[in-house]
């Protein structure tokens, strides 16, 4: 059902990243659900991960690991190896093992990921059994192949891809990303990775990911569960033969920076847009606050409440529904005679109060489109926010209830 997503758009290959599929038969017999990704040597790496105090024992690993000498990502889907304590880490680490020694690598050069049903034993043989096929199958053209590969819930594969020119040199990044439902990031979203053949250090190439997710996968909300395995991944191969990036400025930087948000927000969107169950993909944007956490506080209320998301499943506008979650999203000394708010372009309440030109029919005509904006004007300061969600349908309730049936 996923809403204004179409097939993937061309993914440029990324010189010095490779993606190869295969299938451990995890949760389906056949079905390919084990990437992995080699980066060049000397390929620099970043990310962020969950804030769930119960993450996922590939988490804890990834994030011990990587500050060093990266050079391959592992991920299986079907299993989230989450709630599985001691026998979980151990069964992370005894994969990442299993593909160093095919590779030669040391251990520690093996970030390992995990996406799926939490709580069930990680099938470490099934995988281990996979991962000469993923490593046959390596290629530079396989990012359309990877984004399939690592889906669970979703219905639609998820990628996007950059690239500008620098002094002569053409740079790409592309990304990909899994999410559907379990979706509120509280850094990053499900599963992402994106990679540039720039040359960026460790430094820098960890704030460019940190603001890329605080302005796009930090924005979305289906559910409002944050996942126990969110990770998002920034990888610089240095294969395009330009200097390295060493500060957060400059020509270049920009450039770079600029082309990672887009593909940020391509792919974050794209997993709202493919929202386990969604029929509607909706902006909410609000303005006027006094600081930025007020405005994130009034977003994410309204973007959260089951009755307005079933009021946009319904397409009623039911707008007093809004006006209830504006007033007890926390705003201290909130001033409801200031608020105005709108569906669209139409201005369904000012002042706190049913806007005087507002009809019915408006409401309703604005609440049928398949993509809708409700903006809050909260008339307090200069501050704005925007946040992505979806409606709350049957089928969300129906894919939950059923997912490990």
């Amino acid at each position: 059902m996923a809403v204004g997503l179409g097939p993937l758009p061309t993914l440029h290959p990324v010189a010095g990243f490779e993606l190869g599929i295969a299938s451990a038969g995890i949760k389906r017999p056949g079905r390919k659900d084990v990437v992995v990704m080699r980066c060049a040597e000397g390929s620099t790496v970043a990310g962020v991960f969950t804030l769930n105090a119960f993450c996922a024992a590939p988490v804890i690993l990834a994030k011990q690991r990587v500050q060093g000498n990266v050079r391959y990502l592992l991920t299986n889907t079907g299993n989230a190896n989450a709630g599985t304590g001691e026998p979980g880490l151990a069964a992370a680490v005894r994969t990442c093992a299993a593909l160093a020694e095919l590779t030669g690598v040391d251990e520690s050069a093996v970030l390992p990921y995990s996406t799926g049903v939490i709580g069930e034993p990680l099938p470490v043989e099934k995988i281990e059994g996979a991962l000469q096929a993923a490593l046959d199958d390596l290629s530079v053209d396989n990012w359309a192949a990877a984004a399939t590969g690592i889906m669970t819930t979703d219905t639609l594969p998820k990628g996007a891809s950059r690239q500008f020119q620098h002094d002569g040199v053409t740079i790409t990044v592309t990304g990909i990303s899994k999410g559907a439902g379990m979706i509120r990031p509280n850094m990053a979203t499900m599963l992402g990775y994106i990679a540039t053949d720039a040359k960026v250090s460790r430094e820098v190439l960890h704030s460019l990911i940190l603001d890329g997710a605080n302005k796009s996968f930090n924005r979305i909300t289906i559910d409002g569960d944050t996942s126990t395995n969110d990770c998002c991944m920034l990888i610089a191969t240095g294969q395009a033969g330009l200097p390295e990036i060493t500060e957060a400025r400059g020509p270049l930087f920009d450039a770079l920076k600029k082309a990672v948000f887009e593909v940020c927000m391509d792919v974050a969107q794209a997993i709202v847009r493919d929202g386990e169950g969604a029929t509607k993909f909706v902006t909410v944007e609000v303005n006027g606050g006094g600081n930025h956490q007020e405005c994130l506080d009034v977003g994410y209320t309204v973007a959260h409440s089951p009755l307005i998301k079933t009021a946009l499943f319904a397409s009623d506008p039911n707008w007093g529904r809004i006006l209830a979650a504006v007033g007890r999203a926390g705003v201290p000394d909130l001033d409801v005679s200031k608020i105005d708010v709108f569906l669209g372009e139409v201005c369904i309440a000012s002042r706190g109060a049913r806007a005087a030109s507002y009809t019915e029919e408006q409401g309703s005509a604005v609440m049928a489109r398949e993509e809708i904006t409700i903006r809050i004007e909260l008339g307090r300061g200069q501050c704005s926010e925007t946040i992505w969600t979806t409606d709350l349908s049957h089928e969300y309730v129906k894919i939950n209830a059923e997912y490990r049936t």
